[in-house]
């Protein structure tokens, strides 16, 4: 694709839409419809709002997507992961009053959008890749116990104020000793979050339409919302979501632009992996950027037509995929059903129990949790499992919004510690091994009498450049003979700064005084252009740069009279040349 139908490629794809294709689409759509459905409500109940909203919430994305989305396959709508972070804006917000949650979440949708078309028109989709796979754990799975919080009383059949996951924890305690527990409500959730998580692996059959259907039919039938006081969803608004700007209050300003910010951090890092899964196993290839242009118009045409910031599905993603899903023509079926449904029978689901949309949830928030994976990194490197449970009690005690804040923060210091500390390395000639090598890992290596061979695995900017002086004077304090040359091999520098410059330019002239000359190897030539225009490169001399390490040590030794004996070829070396 190229020129504008780069941004469009649901376009493209109609233009080379086989006609083949269009059978397994309607199919794989009507399936589809029939678990976005349960889903969408029970994703907007559990992020504060009416369950219609998360119809619209649905329908709407799913549209969008399927124009400006660059994946084939994605499935769009209300996510669990995002649940807890709609919850903990509105909710403080919006007083309790539903139309006042719609708007703030609408708005919350649009700050999404926004971010991620602007993020994606600027090439910005790397950023996601920032956090790491132990902080992205440790989130989402604070998240989980999050939204497993949130939905405990609604399928014990009674409600709680909520004020963060461990007074809610609290409240629910006291309910349940104040017997509150509505024993029918619980019968039912119980019963609907089993048959989920029974069937959850069964491609053949839809578990969570099978555990809805079943639960509404025995509200239903039983009459167990009036003569029990189970809670039920009631009748849905007839007719399709209408265009309509939100509006809010100055006040609500900055919560809302925190939380549609982390929405899109987020939702773009779960999507951006879901979609590069399936394109490998699709044979296609998925533009992150355009990636973000697809999510972010999603959730900009939500935010318009009341629904409430969205992302990609990875339990609903499968589903389209195992019903023979071809193209996004999928989803504009599952959409169409789903607005057929709002327009013929909105009443199809009124005696759905709150209790069974709480299962739905709960069941999609287990599925968030990892364990498995944390074991293994366990075993590899202990530290990055500390930066897990940090991220995880960070959302599970502060809240959804202050946890991805937190999250952020620790996957800033990750990588400033990875630069500020790097490794370096004194290298020596070991027996047998050609080049030169860690002194450390091969404690037999010899060093070259008066020459010190330090290297530097890392980009030398202003928060190392200290640290990178300070090991250079103390690699030349350990030498055992007095030091002549010490020579920087310099492969692993990526970059240099300003203040990096200088400190090397402060620690030439510190070398000087003791007669000692400094040196450079193997440095790239990126590298050495930027150290040309600092003057750097002059004051050291093009002398002292040299193309690898072994040219360097040859220089050393014509200079030098040194007696040295090379593995490679016996013999004393004194003043010579070749390479060792």
């Amino acid at each position: 694709m190229s020129g504008w139908t780069r941004w469009v490629p649901g376009i493209d794809t109609l233009r080379h839409y086989e006609a083949d294709w269009l059978r397994h689409d309607v199919f794989a759509g009507l399936v589809l419809a029939t678990m976005l459905v349960p889903v969408g409500i029970a994703y907007a109940v559990a992020s504060g709002l009416p369950g219609i909203h998360g119809l619209y919430a649905t329908i709407v994305p799913l549209l969008a997507y399927a124009m400006f989305g660059p994946s084939r396959i994605i499935v769009l709508g209300p996510d669990s992961a995002l649940a807890a972070v709609i919850l903990g804006v509105i909710v403080p917000l919006s007083g309790g009053d539903p139309v006042r949650s719609a708007m703030l979440a609408a708005m919350m949708a649009l700050v999404s959008g926004t971010v991620l078309i602007v993020a994606g028109i600027a090439r910005l989709g790397f950023v996601t890749e920032l956090l790491s796979k132990p902080i992205r754990y440790g989130y989402m799975n604070g998240i989980a116990l999050t939204v497993l919080i949130s939905q405990l009383p609604k399928l014990l059949g009674f409600s709680i104020e909520s004020e963060g996951p461990l007074r809610d924890l609290w409240a629910i305690a006291v309910g349940i000793s104040d017997g509150k527990i509505n024993w029918a409500a619980f019968a039912v959730g119980l019963g609907t979050l089993i048959v989920i998580l029974l069937l959850k692996d069964n491609k053949r059959l839809p578990g969570i339409l099978i555990a809805v259907v079943g639960a509404t039919l025995v509200v239903a039938l039983l009459d167990l919302g009036t003569g029990y006081g189970v809670k039920v969803l009631g009748p849905l608004p007839q007719g399709l979501p209408a265009f309509s700007i939100p509006r809010i209050g100055f006040s609500d300003l900055v919560p809302v632009l925190a939380g549609g910010c982390a929405i899109a951090l987020v939702s773009f890092a779960d999507t951006s992996v879901l979609s590069r899964t399936y394109a490998a196993r699709l044979g296609d290839k998925v533009d992150p950027n355009q990636e973000m242009v697809g999510l972010g118009a999603a959730n900009l045409a939500t935010g318009f037509f009341q629904g409430f910031p969205i992302s990609s599905s990875s339990s609903r993603t499968p589903v389209a995929e195992a019903a023979g899903a071809r193209t996004q023509l999928t989803s504009v079926v599952g959409a169409l059903a789903i607005a057929f449904l709002l327009l013929l029978a909105p009443n199809l689901l009124q005696h759905l129990p709150n209790a069974a949309l709480a299962a739905v949830v709960i069941a999609a928030a287990i599925g968030l949790i990892e364990i498995g994976d944390l074991k293994r990194i366990y075993r590899i490197q202990r530290w990055e499992l500390w930066l897990t449970v940090l991220c995880f009690v960070g959302v599970a005690v502060l809240g959804a919004i202050p946890g991805i804040g937190l999250a952020i923060a620790v996957a800033i210091a990750e990588f400033l510690w990875d630069g500020w500390r790097p490794h370096s390395a004194i290298l020596g000639r070991a027996h047998g091994v050609k080049g030169y090598h860690d002194i450390t890992r091969y404690p037999d290596a010899r060093l070259i009498p008066g020459l010190v061979l330090f290297r530097w695995d890392a980009p030398l900017f202003f928060a190392n450049a200290e640290f990178f002086k300070e090991r250079i004077l103390a690699a030349v304090e350990k030498s055992p003979t007095p030091v002549r040359w010490l020579v920087v091999a310099a492969e692993p520098v990526t970059s240099v700064d300003v203040t990096a410059c200088d400190t090397v330019a402060e620690l030439d002239e510190a070398l000087h005084a003791r007669g000692i000359e400094l040196c450079f190897a193997e440095l790239k030539d990126p590298v050495k252009d930027k150290l040309k225009r600092f003057g750097l490169y002059a004051q050291v001399g093009e002398a002292h740069f040299f193309p690898t390490i072994g040219s360097a040590v040859s220089s050393y030794l014509d200079i030098n009279d040194v007696e040295w004996e090379d593995w490679e070829d016996q013999v004393k070396v004194g003043r010579r040349t070749g390479n060792p």
